[in-house]
């Protein structure tokens, strides 16, 4: 709980300036053989990196056999590059310091519109089981931002919360940030930063879960998929919160390459993932709570990008 009040404690300004580290750290050391100015890239290596959405450690585990897959077809190194904050894997997917990443829909969306090669080829059919919509808990490739606040605590609305603690995840996060920054806010008919006494960013959904939990915030937006995986591996139980609010389906986070590598490599890529079948790909899959992977395009991303 002091780590969750702790990231809690971080300004927005603190974010944009550990996004600054970061980026000053991948960018020290950039692919040593890409062929800028060519008409593909071949690296020597490939780098992988993902938006922080929790535990990193959880994150580079399971993601570890679908890189050595990626190792054997490819031929070569493929390296894990942790983030500090969504910002620093956007800024090195436009760098050249990441090829290959895990984004959320409106940090695809920011990143297409810095480098219009940034192509999203895969996502994630997950099951639901504890924040699923009306449909029930059938595997879906959709989730929710959802309202969150203590089930015991005071506030039983929306309007209980005018004037409360806002955490949100990141200012890159779509439904910890964009979301309600412009959905909710609309819907509602206020803006977020003068119907809250204060707003601090967490850093990731597990820690806004948390600043709730122990009362460094009233309320929280976060990702359901998010929620149901820290009440499946017992971090919460599914009565600890209270859901004030749920949006409408938002499509899941891509897994996208720079447009910049060569076909083959691209080619093989998307092949790796969408391998269901693959053993490597079932044991990434069952650490990421997943149930298979699928194809995706730009298009698919559009309701974010038409977003006001």
């Amino acid at each position: 709980m002091k780590i969750a009040a702790a990231l809690f404690a971080s300004s927005a300004r603190g974010i944009l300036a550990a996004c600054g580290l970061a980026l000053a750290a991948l960018l020290a050391s950039p692919p040593a053989s890409a062929q800028r100015g060519a008409a593909c890239e071949r690296p020597e290596r490939l780098r992988f990196s993902f938006v922080p959405q929790g535990s990193d450690e959880e994150q580079q585990s399971a993601m570890d056999p679908l890189l050595d897959a990626l190792r054997e077809k490819l031929k070569m190194p493929v390296e894990m590059v942790v983030p500090s904050s969504y910002g620093s894997v956007i800024e090195g997917l436009m760098a050249g310091a990441v090829d290959i990443a895990r984004l959320g829909p409106a940090s695809y969306v920011t990143a297409r519109k810095g480098d219009a090669q940034v192509t999203p080829f895969a996502s994630l059919e997950l099951q639901e089981p504890n924040f699923a919509g009306p449909g029930g808990a059938a595997a879906s490739s959709v989730y929710f931002s959802l309202l969150i606040t203590r089930q015991q605590g005071p506030y039983d609305s929306i309007a209980s919360l005018r004037g409360k603690v806002l955490a949100l995840a990141d200012p890159d996060s779509t439904s910890g940030a964009l979301i309600p920054r412009h959905i909710f806010a609309r819907q509602n008919g206020l803006q977020l930063a003068s119907y809250f006494s204060r707003i601090g960013y967490a850093g990731n959904h597990e820690q806004s879960v948390l600043a709730v939990l122990s009362r460094n915030a009233d309320a929280a937006f976060v990702a359901s998929t998010n929620l149901s995986r820290m009440i499946s591996e017992g971090k919460l139980k599914r009565r600890d919160v209270r859901v004030l609010w749920r949006s409408a389906p938002i499509p899941y986070d891509p897994f996208v390459y720079r447009g910049q590598l060569c076909a083959d490599i691209r080619d093989k890529i998307r092949a790796v993932f969408l391998d269901n079948k693959s053993a490597r790909t079932r044991a990434t899959l069952r650490g990421l709570h997943a149930t298979r992977f699928v194809p995706v395009r730009d298009a698919d991303y559009r309701i974010i990008r038409d977003l006001p």
